[in-house]
């Protein structure tokens, strides 16, 4: 009995609210990105976006750009990295850490993001997550220092492009031609009117053409943040957010009104001029700019720490718990939401919404998340992919169903 007891989740006193209302957060912003590229993807977007000139749509496109492209795949990559600390930590003071047990999480992670891509949606990064946790997993015992240092270099590192593109040379792996065989016409009809076969062709088609995004690009941020969330569980620092917050409120101030202002520059002032245009000018600019970017969603963070103190805005944040005590179940929703919506098995709307009605369709998503969590968490423990990741990883099958609900 103790060793079942031992393997339910945190009571709802013991949970760290805020952790869970950062993972509903960081789960909203994500969709809220990723809903605009299930309706539209890479191949079709630059011609696509062009067409949508109304008010309303700008304003929408704006509000994505300033607040959301880029700030939440940061986000969730450090809430991923404490949580690997944090659980890694619970295992030793207990004296019960097992490298294979890690391993196994990480394994069935994989399958999950594996499946993700072949039977919903093609930009799925929990598999990415697995193979860097497994790897963060190794920097555990080493030093602040090292991790802090790691952290900034691995994300300022400017050669990723050059590395990864001379390996793929060496080997003939030449991922853009994964699609060379679809035209535009084609990945609509194959989207909106096509068989699921043929849809899952095109996933897999999709997922080899962006190898070099999610290796060259989010692979770089994810590693960073995951060591920075290892540093931050590791000193348990979340135990004493309140002190943390009030600590950096000035450097963070600060950082975020210039990283904002550069911001601004990139998107609405520096196109306008022909040093943007220059290719190593550019990449120094777009370097620039993902930091900017990642900082500004440490910001986000930070202000939510901040404000879930007042009970006010405490009782306004509560709903984001919900669907952060269900992150994972939560993330696969949205693509069991856009397959529904976009592809021929659903509604098959591809390439027919706008970026206002995109913005819509997410929001209303995440409400409905919002309510199919709470519920859901009335009548059991875990969400469901969270069980059966949790009973796989500790080869066991543990309660689901809460007693005191059966009547």
């Amino acid at each position: 009995m103790s060793n079942i007891t031992n393997n339910l989740p945190t009571s709802n006193q013991k949970r760290i609210q805020i952790l869970d209302i950062f993972r509903g957060f960081a789960v909203f912003g994500i969709f809220m990105v990723n809903v605009e590229i299930m309706n539209c993807t890479f191949i079709n977007q630059d011609a696509f976006a062009r067409q949508w000139t109304s008010n309303l749509d700008q304003f929408s496109v704006r509000i994505l750009q300033l607040f959301f492209y880029s700030k939440f795949f940061p986000i969730f990559s450090f809430l991923f990295g404490l949580g690997i600390a944090m659980q890694t930590i619970k295992h030793l003071e207990k004296n019960k850490y097992s490298s294979g047990f890690f391993l196994r999480r990480m394994a069935i992670l994989f399958i999950f993001g594996g499946l993700h891509v072949i039977l919903l949606w093609s930009g799925d990064v929990i598999h990415l997550y697995a193979i860097l946790g497994l790897l963060t997993t190794l920097f555990i015992k080493k030093s602040n220092r090292l991790l802090i240092i790691l952290a900034v270099f691995i994300l300022i590192f400017p050669f990723y492009d050059q590395i990864f593109g001379f390996l793929f040379k060496q080997i003939g792996f030449r991922p853009e031609s994964a699609l060379e065989g679809y035209s535009s016409e084609e990945v609509i009809r194959i989207i909106r009117k096509g068989s699921y076969i043929e849809g899952i062709q095109l996933r897999l088609s999709e997922y080899i053409a962006n190898i070099p995004i999610l290796f060259f690009y989010l692979a770089p941020i994810a590693f960073s943040m995951f060591l920075l969330g290892l540093y931050f569980g590791k000193n348990k620092l979340v135990y004493t957010i309140d002190q943390v917050v009030e600590k950096i409120k000035k450097p963070i101030l600060i950082i975020t009104i210039i990283t904002n202002l550069y911001r601004v520059l990139f998107l609405f002032v520096l196109p306008e001029y022909d040093i943007y245009k220059d290719a190593v000018f550019r990449q120094v600019f777009i370097k620039f700019m993902v930091l900017s970017d990642m900082l500004m969603g440490l910001f986000y963070l930070w202000f939510l720490a901040w404000l879930v103190r007042f009970r006010i805005w405490k009782k306004i944040l509560a709903p984001f718990t919900y669907v952060g005590r269900m992150a994972l179940t939560n993330y696969i929703m949205h693509s069991v939401v856009g397959l529904f919506i976009f592809s021929s098995i659903g509604l098959g709307l591809y390439e027919t919404l706008s970026p206002y009605q995109t913005m819509l369709l997410a929001i209303g998503t995440f409400v409905f998340l919002v309510v199919f969590s709470k519920i859901w968490l009335q009548y059991f423990y875990y969400g469901p992919l969270e069980w059966i990741w949790r009973c796989l990883s500790y080869q066991k099958k543990l309660p689901l169903l809460r007693v005191s609900n059966i009547k």
